[in-house]
């Protein structure tokens, strides 16, 4: 093919791309704004403690190693990868509940909490399992440019699970709270409420039970060093602190792109950036959605993020843990409903020198805090030590322990950060939800519609959200182009 090809930005979808295309004898250029690559899983270094910045949770491990499969190469070829055990711990007001490496496990705590309740389960997964065998290794294979795409056997025959949602099939089976949280708890990673998201998105809740909850040695961030190693390898130009600002149209075709007030020439224009974003630097005329459109999209939550380097171990936690001791509905009405900074948080602290001492300096622990928020709020200085105290405040009661005394620093990230360093669309975290309206060709395009050449990748087009999904949307577009530019 040995076309000139541009990217923009390179997170994961951007980097399995130029992969891809490079792989196919393109002349493949990367181009990251900020000073290290990876997007959202860029690493935070302080003090002999490193932090993954975004994504911290490595499931799906079958899609990672399709993808270095790809490549002839295999995940240990980069990194290790470990099966956490436990895979994480759920905290509630009075209980605790611990999530095994294997479904044995996970039943038999379903069975202390409530008597019976590890038949059920055993159904839900097995039904869970097979609705991933079909998501993952036909349904999001598709690059979403027609409906006609979903019509299968497969899919025709689950059609009622497109039109109810996870949160009616878990009620409908479970009746104790802490467990009904537990199983809705997977479907956050889509960005949607569960009683939003279709039941067929119960896949989620195999790749958690069944497939487990694994770690690479060194931070999530060694697949990103891994994905650099294969696109250079395959002659990928790669340059940070390379922001483009602009990218000029003529003749229906993408020409040229801005980059640090440099104009670069190119065959093909590929965006992994925010697709917001990247339509604002076309001339209005070529741009697909407008600002209404956008504004009426589900998009997942923001975040505020805490990194904080701890003096000692702690103890009673393990590398994973969800805080779920207050209200769940309410903290998701606070999210999607009526957007507002919630009065009783849920989050999410996840401390990996538990099981990687590589994480931070001997006798300490690195502690990485989640809240997830609506997008768009008001972030300000005096919000975040007050939300952190919130936090800390609750942990040291849930786990019987100080910590207030053993922080050594605490670095924080959060809306302001989503859109000064990711041009994130009212600095959302994790692109725009999986809702039954925002599924595949009803999610924005991979190829633009006005621009012959500009195609798009990442968590606000095709499959959606996370990060299996991102190396999948990179190789999808990768094979549109080959496709429509031979």
């Amino acid at each position: 093919m040995n076309k000139n090809i541009a990217i923009i930005g390179s997170g994961f979808s951007a980097l399995s791309a130029a992969c891809y295309l490079a792989k196919e004898g393109n002349n493949v250029s990367v181009f990251e704004k900020n000073e290290s690559i990876g997007g959202r899983c860029r690493q935070f270094k302080k003090d002999g403690f490193t932090f993954d910045m975004g994504p911290s949770w490595y499931w799906m491990p079958d899609i990672f190693e399709k993808f270095f499969n790809d490549f002839g190469k295999t995940t240990s070829d980069f990194y290790q990868l470990d099966k956490l055990s436990p895979a994480y711990k759920i905290f509630f007001s009075d209980d605790i509940i611990t999530i095994g490496d294997s479904l044995d496990k996970i039943c038999e705590e379903f069975e202390r909490i409530e008597h019976g309740s590890s038949i059920p389960l055993k159904k839900f997964i097995n039904k869970a399992a097979d609705n991933y065998n079909i998501a993952i290794n036909k349904i999001v294979l598709k690059p979403g440019i027609s409906p006609l795409e979903l019509v299968t056997i497969d899919t025709v025959t689950r059609l009622d699970q497109f039109f109810k949602t996870i949160s009616g099939d878990v009620r409908r089976q479970f009746k104790n709270p802490k467990l009904i949280s537990t199983l809705e708890f997977p479907v956050l990673f889509l960005g949607a409420k569960p009683s939003n998201t279709p039941s067929f998105y119960n896949f989620m809740n195999y790749a958690d039970f069944g497939l487990g909850t694994w770690h690479p040695k060194g931070g999530m961030y060694q697949i990103i060093l891994a994905m650099q190693k294969i696109a250079e390898d395959l002659g990928v130009k790669i340059h940070t602190n390379a922001n483009v600002n602009n990218i000029s149209v003529s003749n229906k075709n993408a020409t040229t792109i801005t980059v640090n007030d440099k104009e670069i020439h190119f065959d093909i224009l590929i965006s992994g950036a925010d697709y917001h974003h990247t339509e604002t630097l076309l001339p209005e005329n070529y741009r697909q959605y407008s600002q209404k459109y956008w504004d009426k999209k589900v998009f997942a939550p923001s975040s505020l993020l805490f990194y904080v380097g701890i003096d000692k171990k702690l103890k009673n936690i393990s590398h994973h843990n969800l805080f779920f001791d207050t209200n769940f509905e309410t903290h998701a009405e606070d999210i999607y409903d009526n957007p507002k900074w919630p009065n009783q948080p849920l989050f999410y602290a996840n401390f990996p020198s538990v099981t990687d001492q590589t994480m931070a300096p001997e006798g300490c622990e690195n502690a990485f805090f989640l809240i997830p928020i609506a997008p768009g709020l008001e972030d300000t200085p005096e919000i975040r030590s007050q939300y952190f105290d919130i936090i800390i405040s609750r942990f040291e009661a849930l786990t019987n322990q100080s910590i207030k005394n053993n922080v050594i620093f605490k670095e924080s990230f959060c809306v302001n950060d989503f859109i000064k360093d990711y041009n994130s669309f009212k600095g959302n975290a994790y692109g725009m939800a999986n809702t039954l309206l925002q599924t595949a060709f009803l999610r924005p395009n991979l190829k633009s519609k006005k621009v012959n050449n500009l195609y798009f990748t990442g968590q606000l087009t095709v499959p959606g959200p996370g990060v299996p999904p991102a190396l999948i949307s990179g190789k999808l577009v990768a094979e549109l182009i080959l496709k429509n530019h031979q």
